[in-house]
């Protein structure tokens, strides 16, 4: 088994902490492979790490996330600010542009850093990345983003998440048929309806907005020498991310990479959200290679 080591990188507002398991340069003389999520943090890419034994795998907890204290006094979670942070960690890695696995917010962020330092990047894997502006339906996706915050802000993460999976697993457009529909117990998704008081959820506040808020520069994107692949899950057709990942797939000229499972198709059996960890590392592979 490889070890795992762990450091932490001071950057301005952050000390960020992340994991490296294998030697740093590799010792294949491949890139390193670095996996990053928003707003999930390392210990969310552990199933799929496993099946990267023989590479040299580097993931991190995005600032104020996780393991990485925040010290600027924010918090927002902007993809701008995340791609100056990997930035500066692939600097300090010392070994060169790294290949990219960017998972849903991490696709965000990775298409940000390959459009502001695109020698940082051989390759980059968006798998999902959640964008409004690149759907038909991008006011409808804003409305029932809302939609979500309002029900977290009235009653609690219970009653947020139960209307945020409402919205990420409606087929289609956001039409009036979404909007006319009630707000779901929690109860049927398996969660408490107790409200802590707590309003900071990075994925229920409007702390990362700026995510799905985000807007890609086309022309950056496929002026920059790193390739460039669009992910979306096979068990995704007609969701939320699905369809934000084949409009950005079409945004840069290219279709889609059909992956294993769901939007979480890397997670292991004990996330509560299990995928299919090594058909997608395997698919991963391929399309690395």
């Amino acid at each position: 088994m490889t070890t795992t080591r762990t450091h932490t990188l001071a950057v301005p507002g952050a000390d960020l902490v992340y994991d490296v398991r294998g030697p740093l340069p590799p010792a294949d003389g491949r890139p390193v492979l670095l996996m990053i999520g928003q707003p999930m943090t390392a210990e969310g890419f552990s199933a799929l790490v496993e099946h990267f034994a023989d590479r040299t795998v580097v993931t991190y907890d995005p600032r104020g996330l996780g393991r990485s204290r925040r010290t600027d006094g924010r918090s927002d979670h902007t993809p701008r600010q995340q791609a100056a942070d990997l930035h500066l960690l692939i600097e300090a890695l010392g070994a060169g542009p790294v290949e990219v696995f960017g998972s849903s917010g991490g696709a965000v962020t990775g298409l940000e850093l390959v459009a502001t330092h695109p020698g940082d990047v051989v390759t980059l894997v968006a798998h999902e990345p959640p964008i409004n502006a690149v759907l038909p339906d991008a006011a409808g996706a804003e409305r029932a983003r809302a939609r979500f915050h309002e029900a977290y802000q009235a009653k609690g993460s219970g009653a947020g998440m139960a209307d945020f999976i409402a919205m990420t697993s409606w087929q289609g457009e956001f039409t009036d048929d979404y909007f006319a529909q009630p707000s779901p117990d929690p109860a049927a998704f398996g969660m408490p309806a107790d409200d802590d008081g707590s309003r900071d959820d990075p994925l229920l506040s409007k702390n990362s907005w700026a995510v799905t808020d985000y807007r890609p520069d086309a022309a950056r994107l496929t002026a920059a020498p790193t390739r460039i692949v669009v992910a979306v899950g096979e068990e995704s057709a007609g969701t939320y991310t699905a369809r934000t990942a084949l409009g950005t797939a079409a945004l840069l000229g290219q279709e889609a990479a059909v992956f294993p499972s769901h939007h979480g198709g890397f997670l292991g059996e004990h996330s509560g959200y299990a995928g299919k960890p090594a058909e997608f590392a395997a698919r991963l592979r391929e399309v690395l290679a």
